[in-house]
């Protein structure tokens, strides 16, 4: 059956018009590989298609509270205030020991606010993150890195990280003008190879649009991401939302189809999934359904209609109460 009939025979896709080239190209190069739905728990979720996965089972903890000195045009800090604040060790440690003591801790993310500098002052809390790693021998404890250098990468890797998310950005205007950032492409990339050198599983993050909807130097952070040891590529797409710079549109849909599918056939070997980020209503389950049908090993948070698409065309699903990377990692190494 063509894909078109599929999609048309599904409630959730009333009305969304997909490019009928592209889901020839995504269905001629098809293959059936499983797909997660991850929930992990610090958004709230629940769907027709796939429950929640409970309030604590992965919580996300931000070292600097709401507070960010680097102020990007895309986020303006809104993307810290669902987490958990853990402005010392101390309280980050208190607060894990205390999820883990009362309910099923599968692990956390440890991200917060960067300096000007695009840095997050990590250093203080590694003794408390090893002793975590120690006593709870069973959770995962991903984090947001930054950019980082060689020194850095390496105390975060004794730690006993289990994986290291950074943005990888392609074009330096992106970098200045919506980064709000005097350093170049390079310092991306340089940020990647210390991570990678210092023996961490490390999931860069492309944010697709995020040069105020357009896409500029998606392809070559693409470029960038696969020329290292990469352990996982999480996709993420750039969200218009109230207090934004006004610039900002929604990228166009079909192109970040596009970019989603030429992205799993570059990296065939690499679990690659559709992260956290991206826009709401029509547009998200349209960007979800190409995500389904360009081959990709997960989503988070999948919109109403992704699931059921994803049976129809025959892919396996396994739900992940856990950070889409690391539930495509583990699963990859099973």
């Amino acid at each position: 059956m063509e894909w078109q009939d599929h999609i048309a025979r599904i409630e959730a896709f009333d009305g969304l018009v997909f490019d009928p080239g592209l889901l020839s190209d995504m269905q001629y190069a098809f293959s059936p590989r499983t797909l997660a739905g991850a929930a992990p728990s610090f958004l709230s979720y629940d769907s027709d298609d796939l429950p929640g996965c409970g309030r604590a089972a992965f919580p996300t903890f931000s070292i600097t509270g709401p507070a960010c000195a680097l102020d990007c045009a895309h986020c303006r800090a809104e993307v810290l205030r669902p987490m958990i604040p853990a402005t010392s060790p101390e309280m980050l440690e208190r607060e894990v020991r205390r999820i883990a003591d009362t309910r099923h801790l599968r692990g956390f993310l440890l991200s917060g606010g960067s300096n000007r500098r695009n840095e997050i002052p990590y250093a203080r809390y590694w003794p408390a993150v090893e002793r975590l790693k120690r006593d709870l021998t069973d959770i995962e404890i991903a984090v947001h890195t930054g950019l980082i250098d060689a020194p850095r990468a390496e105390a975060m890797a004794g730690a006993g990280v289990d994986l290291a998310m950074i943005d990888i950005i392609g074009a330096e205007k992106t970098v200045r003008e919506v980064y709000n950032l005097d350093r170049p492409v390079a310092d991306f990339e340089a940020s990647l190879a210390a991570l990678c050198a210092a023996g961490l599983r490390v999931a860069p993050h492309i944010v697709i649009g995020l040069h105020f909807g357009a896409i500029l130097g998606e392809y070559q952070a693409l470029e960038i991401c696969l020329r290292y040891p990469i352990s996982a590529l999480v996709l993420v797409v750039v969200m218009p939302q109230p207090g934004q710079d006004r610039r900002f549109v929604t990228p166009d849909t079909d192109a970040v189809g596009r970019f989603l599918f030429e992205a799993r056939q570059a990296a065939l070997d690499l679990p690659v999934t559709l992260g956290c980020a991206r826009p709401h209503g029509a547009a998200r389950r349209r960007m979800d359904a190409y995500a389904v049908m360009a081959g990709l090993d997960a989503i988070a948070f999948p919109s109403d209609g992704a699931i059921t698409l994803a049976r129809a065309i025959g892919r396996p699903i396994h739900p992940d109460p856990t950070c889409c990377a690391l539930g495509a990692l583990r699963r990859a190494a099973a």
